[in-house]
């Protein structure tokens, strides 16, 4: 149950929700944040399956990450709000580009996106990906985070190894000039992570989308000009994007 308390015209100005049998404090405190969080009600409004959404949207202002034609993977998939601005960017709905999202959870669906259901680990996956995605990706995001244990320093070591993995993966799956997106957290070690990203990508840069709480230590890594695995040609890079 929640109450809210109403302004002069008579609209909701803050919702307060009521202590129940069972629920947390934490739990509380982020029923609460959620309903009273302008992204959330800005979702449901939009027809957006997260608040997710609106970072994306955001960076993709900033960086013109997203192009017609595109193939795009998208990490952590579920509930699909990365995979919904995608395609809208992207032009699948008319019949331009590819995404394949992938999660461990279920996803519902979205029109034209390919979801698989599987680990991203898995031994299997790239080559899956790329057969899935007919060549090499333009873009490998992911807005993963790693389960939290309220621990600061070793929620940020492990958001950082799970960076680290995608970033593995984005480099057998991205296509010569590709991107790759991460969410990170602030902490200190993530300046390895871009050491390490600098070797293989051309321009690594820190982003932090409006839509992230303030009170979050949360940002995103954008590498951009991936300059392909050692040997590996033109030719085996399939087609660019703005021809899907």
């Amino acid at each position: 149950m929640s109450t809210a308390s109403r302004g002069s015209d008579g609209r909701p100005l803050k919702v307060r929700v009521k202590t129940a049998r069972g629920r947390t404090t934490s739990q509380q405190k982020w029923l609460q944040r959620q309903l009273n969080d302008p992204y959330v009600v800005r979702a449901r409004r939009e027809g957006w399956r997260s608040r997710a959404a609106f970072k994306l949207l955001e960076m993709d202002e900033k960086a013109h990450l997203l192009r017609r034609g595109m193939r795009v993977v998208d990490l952590g998939a579920a509930p699909g709000g990365w995979s919904q601005v995608a395609a809208k960017k992207i032009g699948l709905e008319e019949g331009h580009g590819k995404i394949v999202g992938i999660d461990l959870l279920e996803m519902e669906p979205i029109p034209g996106v390919i979801f698989a259901q599987m680990d991203f680990l898995d031994n299997s996956a790239p080559a899956r990906l790329l057969e899935m995605l007919d060549g090499p990706a333009d873009l490998v995001m992911s807005d993963m985070a790693a389960n939290a244990t309220g621990h600061k320093k070793t929620d940020h070591l492990r958001i950082v190894a799970l960076v680290e993995l995608a970033v593995d993966f984005a480099r057998q799956v991205l296509a010569p000039g590709g991107a790759f997106l991460a969410k990170v957290l602030q902490g200190g070690t993530e300046g390895e992570l871009l050491t390490d990203l600098k070797r293989d990508f051309a321009v690594v840069k820190h982003i932090k989308p409006a839509a992230s709480r303030a009170d979050s230590s949360e940002l995103y890594v954008l590498a951009t000009g991936y300059r392909g695995r050692a040997g590996q040609s033109d030719a085996e890079s399939g087609e660019s994007a703005g021809q899907g």
